[in-house]
């Protein structure tokens, strides 16, 4: 594997692990993190005058950088095919490489001999 491929690969996990983070913080009726300061969060804690709000821009800004690193990654991926020897990626027809046909020899039984036989 291509070393950017796998930085991006870092990169992608990390960015989910905080997305998950994030979004199991976050209660959907109001209740949640932001219900914890100060009832609705109009106070202002820590320099975030909303809790909810930094939640809700932290999530979109998560799943945009995990799209774009998602992205990038591709071109990553794609780049290091770059200098292989592959027909199919560069758009080539497949050869047919069958070996020619052995003959086959047909597999002889010894005849019933008239000794065998019950008459």
């Amino acid at each position: 594997m291509n070393t950017t491929f796998t930085i991006f690969l870092v990169l992608i996990i990390l960015v989910c692990l905080l997305l998950m983070l994030v979004i199991m913080v976050q209660n959907p009726k109001g209740g949640g993190l932001s219900s914890s300061f100060g009832g609705g969060g109009s106070q202002v804690v820590g320099g975030v005058k909303k809790t909810g709000d930094f939640l809700d821009r932290s999530t979109w800004t998560l799943a945009t950088i995990l799209v774009v690193l998602i992205l990038l990654s591709n071109v990553a991926l794609k780049g290091s095919f770059s200098g292989s020897d592959s027909k199919l990626l560069n758009g080539d027809p497949i050869e047919n490489t069958t070996q020619e046909a052995l003959p086959v020899t047909p597999i002889t039984t010894p005849a019933n001999k008239p000794s065998d036989s019950v008459e």
